[in-house]
């Protein structure tokens, strides 16, 4: 099944900072509160990591996504797109 690829980015940066800072706190704050629950978090932050690199290996190996022609709608010509691109174009890139 194809994944839009903007959401397998959201999700890998999710899981990568997630797994991060587990094993960041699991490593130094969590051994000065209690020895046992800093290996449990560390342990979850390396299931976070793993989770963000498979999503990461779901990301370069899929295939694009093949659109059917058929089923598109023609481009219309809209007068009032004209006029909003020409207004935002003005606005955000004003010639000097």
């Amino acid at each position: 099944k194809y994944i839009n690829p903007i959401r397998l980015k959201f999700l890998m940066l999710m899981f990568f900072g997630t797994g991060i800072i587990g094993i960041l706190i699991g490593l130094t704050v969590a051994p000065v509160v209690s020895s046992d629950s800093s290996l449990l978090i560390t342990f979850m932050g390396v299931i976070n990591l793993s989770l963000g690199g498979f999503f990461g290996w779901i990301f370069l190996t899929q295939q694009p996504d093949e659109r059917d022609k058929r089923k598109r709608k023609p481009k219309q010509n809209n007068v009032f797109d004209k006029i909003i691109f020409k207004l935002t174009s003005y606005i955000f890139f004003p010639k000097s």
